[in-house]
């Protein structure tokens, strides 16, 4: 599924080649000056008037917006804001605006295979891997990288890695890049020649570019922070100001608009100047974090990518021209792709497995490791910085990710701790119905009230002690008050047997009972109780995990 809607999301984007020039959808550079930046400033007042008619929450989108949802919701991902990002981001891509394909994509994979789970009524636990699996297979099919898909889910979005996850996000990550390879090929996303560290004297240079990528990095994140803090502002004139950024700097930098990978490709082959990649690492920087930072519905996997790679590209051929150095240009530009996107993202191993997967080139991986630590290591501990993703997160006033004792209840399912033994009466009972109750050995007793609700959740221990006392003990009219007699009754609220144990966690806290009923839902309006939590179920399963 998540194949499919990539698929259609790629032809969206597509599908100007035959009015650009070259009949190449990237080519913004063909286009005359006034054309460029016109188109750029239009697209952006179309989605301003397009979007500002919607709250800010429907208007959250992209990897945030998972992860959002993944935090508070259990993965579960509106079917509006998917639909918003689809419309919204091959407009933001198509009219030009500084920003990647990656974000838009990883949204609508999570949104389609968290549809596809609720469709099915799978548990709320396992949602959350059906988010990962829609993240792998989003990246997957974006970069034809399922090794990075996989990496990436874990990495970036669950931050975790369990073998029970990587199961199915690997069978999801395999199974999209089969699909998309059928119509795109499988050639790597970036032509490069083979390129190697020649000698292991260029490792202090290896550690100097990833200071350099690591201080630009926190730069870039600090950028669109600060861009985001213009929130409380109408959405369209975030978006108008937004592409009259882009649109002004691409007035002299063309290469700053849309996606960018053909830019990449240029300065991997040596097509653009030294002094043109200098002013794309300004100019892309400040155009894709306003671009982001402002709120329009694109990614900035692809923007990091190409900043990188005009970082290496400039450090190699410095290198070149003032030592003499026998180095492969080629080599350090790829370096500076990984080290961009590690920083960035605070994800090593995916921006790693990333562009190896998109460059064929293996070679890579010893130089990539040193300057990969070292930028994320600048960013992360010299300047403070976290993700990006993270930062926004927390500017939404949300800690992500959750402590390991909420993680642990989120994953469970309230099915595993449930006790299945009890059973259901209702608050008027006879002697004999009460002792052949008892005779099935309960756990617990669910009492119903005279509108056939429930109404508490009793102890049998307390039935039986009551029943021990004789006749004296019951009614007038011989029947037994289970909401009178005396003991330990516990209010009680329900969930469906489709939460979490944090769910649950949760509705005992919001309601301040002491139970919980657990129901599924079998037809419409017949719910039957088929186990029952209380917080010693939680307290006992919390304290054995840990």
């Amino acid at each position: 599924m998540t194949a499919v809607v990539i698929l259609g999301f790629r032809y969206a984007i597509d599908a100007t080649f035959f009015v650009m020039p070259g009949n190449d959808p990237e080519n913004f550079e063909g286009l005359d000056t006034v054309t460029r930046s016109g188109l750029v400033v239009l697209g952006a007042l179309l989605l301003g008037i397009l979007l500002n008619r919607y709250t800010p929450s429907a208007r959250r989108v992209g990897v945030v917006h998972v992860m959002e949802r993944l935090s508070l919701h259990q993965g579960r991902l509106p079917l509006r804001n998917a639909m918003i990002q689809f419309v919204g981001g091959a407009i933001a891509l198509v009219t030009g605006q500084s920003g990647g394909r990656e974000g838009p994509a990883i949204h609508l994979g999570a949104t389609a295979a968290t549809l596809l789970g609720q469709q099915f009524k799978v548990p709320n636990n396992s949602l959350r891997t059906l988010v990962a699996c829609g993240t792998a297979a989003a990246i997957a099919s974006s970069f034809n990288t399922p090794i990075a898909g996989v990496i990436f889910a874990m990495e970036v979005v669950m931050m975790e890695y369990t073998i029970a996850s990587f199961i199915p996000v690997i069978v999801a990550s395999v199974v999209s890049t089969l699909v998309t390879q059928f119509f795109f090929g499988s050639a790597p996303a970036f032509n490069v020649a083979p390129s190697d560290m020649h000698s292991v004297l260029e490792i202090p240079y290896l550690v100097l570019g990833g200071i350099l990528i690591g201080a630009l990095a926190a730069g870039y994140i600090q950028l669109i922070q600060a861009f985001a803090r213009l929130s409380d502002w109408p959405f369209w004139i975030r978006a108008v100001l937004a592409g009259t950024i882009t649109g002004g700097i691409a007035l002299f930098l063309p290469q700053v608009m849309g996606i960018g990978y053909d830019t990449v490709n240029d300065i991997m082959v040596a097509k653009v100047s030294i002094f043109i990649m200098a002013a794309l690492v300004i100019g892309k920087t400040i155009s894709s974090a306003a671009t982001v930072g402002l709120g329009l519905p694109v990614g900035l996997i692809g923007p990091s990518l190409l900043i990188g790679a005009a970082v290496g590209g400039i450090f190699g051929n410095s290198l070149v021209y003032w030592q003499g150095a026998d180095i492969s240009v080629g080599l350090y530009v790829m370096l500076g792709m990984c080290a961009m996107m590690a920083s960035v993202l605070q994800a090593p191993l995916a921006a790693l497995m990333a562009v190896m997967e998109m460059t064929g080139n293996t070679s890579l991986v010893l130089p990539a490791m040193v300057t990969i630590v070292v930028a994320t290591l600048v960013t992360s501990q010299v300047f403070k910085q976290r993700s990006v993703f993270i930062s926004t997160l927390n500017t939404l006033g949300l800690t992500y990710p959750p402590s390991p004792v909420a993680l642990l209840l989120q994953k469970t399912g309230v099915t595993a701790i449930m006790d299945r033994s009890f059973v259901r009466l209702p608050f008027s009972v006879s002697p004999d119905e009460a002792r052949s109750a008892l005779e099935e050995q309960p756990s617990w007793i669910v009492v119903d009230g005279e509108d056939s609700s429930v109404q508490a959740v009793l102890n049998p221990a307390d039935l039986a002690a009551f029943m021990e006392e004789g006749p004296e003990a019951t009614e007038a009219d011989d029947t037994i008050n289970l909401l009178k007699l005396p003991g330990q009754r516990m209010d009680v609220t329900s969930v469906n047997a489709q939460a979490t144990v944090m769910q649950v966690q949760d509705a005992l806290t919001r309601t301040g009972v002491e139970a919980c009923c657990v129901t599924r839902t079998t037809a419409p309006m017949i719910n039957p109780i088929v186990g029952v939590v209380t917080q010693s179920h939680i307290d006992n399963y919390r304290n054995v995990s840990e």
